[in-house]
């Protein structure tokens, strides 16, 4: 498999068995729940496992070579599905506005989805909606999705992928059934990205480290820069300093928004690796102020992503204050 295989292509799934399982259970009682809540970290194959669900509902021609709920790629209403153009797949994203991508999904997007649902099913035993990631809905969008989750549609099926259960609202979380997905071992991350990336075992033992236990982070991580940026991460707690002139440069990079560079993006691939580091200092430190001074600072940055994005901070201008910081320290 191509290390770049996106969810709707992706037919084999790894550790996937114990979900598999869980799914194919309820299918095979008759009780499969209307609404699936797809829990945990970014990377764990969550939005796999949906085109996955997706596929064995709507198609017909079984394959257990890809596993419990493997089908043929061959098949008609597969096929249809990877290309994106079956009548009964809704998938709803965060859509690409004049330059960038939106920060939400609309309620209009949203309510789309009743639309969707209000109709019978046009070539497959059902109509399946995939939500990625129901995180990025806004309170308006929320309220809209729980008006149609508390009317579950008749022979509709929801996935709800979600990389933060807990904020969403508690009445969203209790009318689905959750499956959480759990971090990979770090041999296991290894062995996965070892096969689909070629890169000497010092570039993959960091990004495993990096990936958190997350097999598909470790992919976009590395399609990312990840490496530079962690490098980068590293300088800035090391003497000398970079140059003023790569700190404006990166700075400006983070402020910008557009098709050719998503600044929201690699401003969070940067924190992801500063942050690593900095717990990595924590732990290392040689006295315990310093050790609680830097687990502090990762404590208090580990949040700023999701703070920065949702108050509309400028991102260039917020780094300016960590290498401030982080300047004072080293």
């Amino acid at each position: 498999m191509d290390a770049l295989t996106t969810p709707r292509e992706n037919f084999i799934f790894e550790q996937g068995e114990a979900a598999d399982q869980a799914f194919l259970s309820a299918y095979d009682k008759n009780r499969l729940h209307h609404a699936w809540l797809l829990c945990g970290p970014q990377g764990l194959g969550k939005a796999s496992f949906a085109f996955r669900c997706a596929r064995f509902l709507m198609g017909r021609d079984r394959d257990t070579a890809f596993g419990g709920l493997g089908m043929s790629p061959e098949d008609a209403d597969v096929r249809l599905i990877t290309a994106g153009s079956h009548p009964d797949l809704l998938v709803l994203e965060r859509e690409m506005g004049e330059s960038k991508l939106k920060k939400n999904i609309s309620v209009d997007a949203v309510r789309e989805i009743g639309e969707f649902f209000s109709k019978a099913p046009s070539r497959s035993p059902y109509r399946v909606c995939i939500i990625d990631s129901v995180d990025d809905l806004n309170i308006n969008s929320a309220n809209a999705l729980l008006k149609i989750l508390e009317e579950p549609p008749h022979k509709g099926i929801i996935f709800l992928i979600s990389h933060s259960p807990g904020r969403l609202l508690p009445t969203i979380r209790s009318r689905c059934r959750r499956l959480t997905f759990v971090p990979w071992t770090d041999q296991a991350v290894s062995a996965f990205a070892r096969k689909r990336l070629d890169v000497d075992e010092e570039t993959l033992t960091r990004l495993v480290r990096l990936a958190h236990g997350a097999p598909g982070k470790a992919l976009s991580l590395m399609e990312e820069g990840a490496l530079e940026m962690d490098s980068f991460a590293g300088r800035l707690l090391e003497k000398p300093l970079p140059p003023r002139a790569e700190l404006m440069q990166i700075a400006a990079t983070f402020k910008s928004s557009s098709a050719k560079n998503d600044g929201a993006r690699k401003f969070a691939t940067f924190m992801a690796c500063l942050t690593d580091r900095l717990h990595e200092r924590s732990l290392s430190a040689e006295t315990s102020q310093n050790g609680q001074i830097y687990s502090q600072l990762w404590s208090r940055l580990i949040l700023s992503v999701g703070e920065v994005e949702s108050v509309n901070l400028d991102r260039g201008d917020y780094f300016w204050s960590i290498y401030n910081e982080l300047a004072s320290l080293s």
